[in-house]
């Protein structure tokens, strides 16, 4: 912890700090250009999509595994399996998949429903796609490991009491699972924010986020301060979203300990 504090203070004082004087050039430089205002906005946008995108398909994945009655293994292994294979690799299969000559647009001319190839790449479209297919198990553990502590009794009894199935998921299954949720949502944003490699394989140059920009600064051009400065928007960013749902999820946490105390 002392540590990750340590390089954070250096990395924030690097930022604005010159010669020993205090120095919001970079920041200044920062906001004062379209594009980078525009490259923060497309950030947090593809962060948010891929959150929202990765619990429509998380939770119901998670049910289903938490609810299974045969074993379990199998659809674990299936999850955790694209961890087992890198990240750059992952992201260019993607490339083969939707790039202009790949397999959905060789399909797609072959039976002559397009005549030019699609765009499905190089845009937010083909980001957001790799970037789920990427944090999409993180979503589904951090869910799955609250659905498994509840019992399968609380939903039948609603049921047995009246309950319509929507009405046991909303009033019963949905405020107990929300820990779980509030996870995943706070993993799968914080990584979409800072994702370097799947925005560069897939949205290209023209439409960068600020993790592949940071990335850049660092390794091409050698601008370690104003590399910092972008790291340091970034992260106040991202914990502006974030620091509110970890906030509620211990609130949800409390309400949920209080009622099982009583």
């Amino acid at each position: 912890m002392c540590v990750f504090l340590y390089g954070l203070i250096r990395l924030i004082g690097s930022s604005l700090v010159t010669d020993g004087q205090i120095d919001l050039s970079y920041y200044e430089a920062i906001f004062s250009r379209a594009d980078y205002v525009a490259m923060l906005g497309r950030t947090l946008r593809i962060a948010a999509m891929t959150t929202f995108f990765c619990l429509l398909l998380g939770f119901p994945t998670a049910y289903y595994v938490a609810r299974y009655r045969g074993n379990r293994n199998f659809l674990l292994l299936m999850i955790i399996f694209p961890w087992l294979v890198s990240i750059v690799v992952r992201s260019y299969g993607w490339v083969v998949i939707l790039g202009p000559r790949g397999l959905i647009n060789g399909f797609l001319t072959w039976t002559g429903l397009i005549e030019r190839p699609a765009k499905l790449m190089y845009n937010d479209f083909g980001v957001i796609l790799g970037l789920v297919h990427v944090l999409l198990p993180f979503m589904i553990i951090a869910i799955l490991s609250v659905l498994m502590q509840i019992p399968r009794n609380l939903e039948e009894a609603s049921m047995s009491l009246g309950g319509r199935p929507s009405y046991s998921f909303r009033t019963v299954l949905l405020p107990l699972s929300l820990p779980g949720v509030l996870t995943g949502i706070t993993l799968v944003y914080l990584m979409a924010t800072g994702a370097i490699v799947t925005p560069l394989l897939l949205g290209g140059l023209g439409d960068t986020m600020l993790g592949t920009e940071i990335f850049q600064e660092v390794m091409h051009f050698f601008d370690y301060p104003k590399a910092a400065a972008l790291a340091t928007v970034l992260l106040i960013t991202a914990l502006a979203v974030v620091l509110p749902i970890q906030i509620l999820e211990r609130w949800v946490a409390r309400r949920l300990s209080d009622g099982g105390s009583q």
